[in-house]
């Protein structure tokens, strides 16, 4: 079983990280591909890129930190219903549509004849352009991502007992204060998987923001993308996803370790 999953490990983790890594030291060719030849050329592009970077980060961010504020009271309540079954269906439901189809969606939501401004429309209010802007884009990725930050904190929040939560109001403790002070750290590895599976995707996402981002949101899987397919460099595109995968990494270290010491 071991060697199985040492297989797994090889050939879908360490082999296609290692490629990437190894072909953002190489040449690129003038219509695609590299050449065997070693160069430091694509990450002296990356400079020019850092400010893609940072919007990238904050966009994926904010995004992130919206979706476990939404996720965890949520999550709570699901854990603590006698409808949690009913519920945890809701909650999975968006799985069973295509993606990409639930972007449109939004695009016909917020769209300058979408619903949202034709009801505004009704006060005399609008168009308000809602699409193709940072907002979209944040607004989006938490409501793509928000069941992947549901469900691990429900799985820490069910585990809970209740008994702990009554003994800290039975001492005084303020309902705010016993959700944030006693609950909080008891589900600390489901906020941790949550930030995970929130925060790594949507740092990386290329559907949102193309569809429904603009010019001024754009994020680096965009540009990664265009690297590959259009400007056919990939060198380039792939010291981008090496810088993309160290900021992941070193954003779960760091969320990790500030945990512990909490």
């Amino acid at each position: 079983m071991k060697y199985v999953y040492f297989l797994w490990l090889l050939f879908l983790f360490i082999l296609p990280i290692s490629i990437v890594f190894v072909y953002s030291f190489l040449e690129p060719q003038i219509y695609g591909g590299i050449k065997w030849s070693f160069s430091l050329e694509a990450y002296s592009y990356l400079p020019r890129y850092l400010a893609l970077i940072w919007r990238s980060v904050w966009i994926a961010g904010v995004a992130t930190f919206i979706t476990l504020a939404v996720a965890v009271p949520v999550a709570f309540y699901i854990a603590r219903s006698k409808l949690k079954n009913f519920l945890l269906l809701l909650t999975v439901i968006p799985f069973w549509t295509n993606s990409l189809i639930r972007i449109y969606a939004w695009k016909i939501v917020l769209g300058n004849n979408g619903l949202i401004n034709q009801f505004l429309g009704l006060f005399g209010i609008g168009p308000v352009q809602f699409l193709y802007n940072s907002f979209a884009v944040i607004l989006v990725i938490v409501y793509t991502y928000l069941p992947f930050a549901i469900l691990p904190l429900y799985a820490a929040m069910e585990k809970v007992e209740d008994s702990i939560l009554e003994a800290s109001l039975d001492l005084g403790a303020s309902r705010m204060y016993t959700f944030t002070r006693v609950l909080l750290p008891n589900v600390r590895a489901g906020l941790l998987t949550a930030f995970v599976f929130v925060f790594i995707p949507a740092l990386g996402s290329y559907a949102i923001p193309d569809l429904v981002g603009g010019v001024n949101s754009k994020m680096i899987g965009n540009e990664i993308v265009r690297q590959l397919l259009t400007v056919r460099n990939w060198p380039v595109a792939s010291a981008m996803s090496n810088i993309l995968t160290l900021i992941a990494l070193l954003s779960i270290i760091f969320v990790m370790k500030r945990g512990e010491r909490r």
